[in-house]
């Protein structure tokens, strides 16, 4: 019973900073295994919950959940798989898109046999898994997902005079247009919101930066054919609304100007629907959602896939115990459990049937399916630091030609990724 306190305060503790109450070895036989997980990732009462189970089923095992900040978090992390490993942690939380600078260098276990074998890899949502690859290998484990949905006005769509939400592009065109009328925006789509258009350059099927071969140099790829096409409908779209072609979507923050009530679409993750309803009571019940739609009825649009993968760095104290954490969490029940919890998109594909009750879930959970990230390269943080893409997307906004400004763009992207350039 005092083992099963000490883990329950243990826990508690963490939540809000960290917890030193648990040795390597509880005296009772239990061995710790230190979990770093991010703050808000998943709740007080799944934590506890989890922690009850996996220790009632791993009675050797005892977790000690820290959870930290994301900001200073990729410095604090490279700190721990340059340790020791005696005092660090055996499971770390990372952001999906951020496991091939974590890789670089050799300092996380390779899980590719376990994934392949354990844990469904085939089955993973693919913009949670295919970041989650460096140099072949399977460094990251899909945790949970989050995807951008259409958020809509239920009541302007049918003063609009369409009758359900477009399932194809063409159709998404058809009715924005209709929308954008009576003083209305069809679309408010800010110029710079470089997520989105990655989407539709995906769908095309153009790249935002190619590679040579498997471990071979990168290159930006905005002045594809493929890419160009993206753009083009980016345009098209963006045009239906006020949206500044010279900000993106937090500069002014979308949902803000979603509550002023003449707004009828947004490009957004579903819980920012929230943020619009507090500001605008008014809207409770008005708002609608559904998958960001793609060139054929019945295969929803490509977005890029935000959310979580779960690492054991080479230097944990606790190897098989930080396996059996990954595991559980990401496993079928536990994952299903903190998708519901939390309102997110569980990390396979099969399991997207667990959030159909809610429909922002379903319609992010039917987005995910297509969901894509950014280039898995250690140096693409570079690229969005510096962000060519917000000012290629500008230029043409404001009418420059377009091929050229992607080919500008597409160079320095070619010299941001440039792993010698450091």
């Amino acid at each position: 019973m005092r083992r099963r306190l000490l883990a329950l305060v243990c826990v508690s503790a963490s939540l809000t900073g960290g917890c030193g109450l648990m040795p390597q070895d509880d005296g009772g036989g239990r061995s710790t295994v230190t979990v770093w997980l991010m703050k808000d990732s998943a709740s007080q009462d799944f934590l506890r919950r989890f922690t009850e189970g996996f220790e009632r089923e791993h009675s050797g095992l005892a977790l000690d959940i820290q959870i930290q900040e994301w900001t200073g978090i990729g410095e604090k992390v490279q700190a721990a798989l340059k340790a020791d490993g005696s005092d660090g942690p055996d499971v770390i939380e990372v952001g999906n898109t951020q496991v091939p600078q974590y890789a670089e260098g050799g300092r996380l276990q390779d899980l590719t046999l376990e994934s392949m074998r354990d844990w469904g890899i085939r089955d993973w949502l693919p913009g949670l898994a295919d970041p989650g690859q460096y140099l072949s290998q399977q460094f990251g484990i899909p945790w949970y997902a989050a995807n951008r949905v259409v958020i809509y006005r239920k009541d302007l769509f049918e003063q609009a005079g369409v009758d359900e939400p477009p399932r194809t592009r063409e159709e998404w065109l058809s009715a924005t247009e209709k929308l954008d009328a009576d003083g209305n925006q069809g679309i408010y789509l800010a110029g710079q919101d470089w997520y989105t258009l990655s989407g539709f350059i995906w769908d095309e099927g153009g790249e935002l930066a190619t590679q040579a071969g498997d471990g071979g140099s990168w290159t930006g790829a905005l002045d594809s054919a493929a890419a160009l096409r993206g753009m083009d409908f980016y345009q098209e779209l963006q045009a239906l609304g006020d949206g500044p072609v010279d900000a993106d979507e937090e500069h002014p923050p979308q949902a803000q100007v979603f509550a002023k009530d003449d707004v009828a679409q947004i490009v957004a993750v579903p819980g920012l629907a929230q943020s619009v309803v507090r500001d605008n009571p008014s809207l409770k019940g008005r708002l609608g959602f559904f998958p960001v739609p793609g060139k054929k009825a019945g295969k929803p649009g490509a977005v890029f896939t935000g959310g979580s993968d779960l690492v054991v760095p080479k230097n944990a104290d606790e190897r098989e115990g930080a396996l059996a954490v990954v595991d559980a969490l990401a496993g079928d029940k536990w994952n299903t459990d903190l998708a519901r919890a939390m309102n997110y998109v569980p990390n396979k594909k099969s399991l997207a049937g667990a959030v159909s009750g809610d429909e922002g879930s379903a319609a992010m959970a039917a987005g995910a399916a297509q969901g894509r990230a950014t280039p898995g390269t250690p140096r693409w943080g570079a690229v969005e630091a510096d962000n060519p893409i917000k000012e290629y997307m500008t230029k043409v906004l404001n009418g420059a030609d377009a091929k050229s400004e992607a080919r500008r763009a597409s160079d320095r992207v070619t010299e941001l990724l440039d792993l010698n350039a450091r």
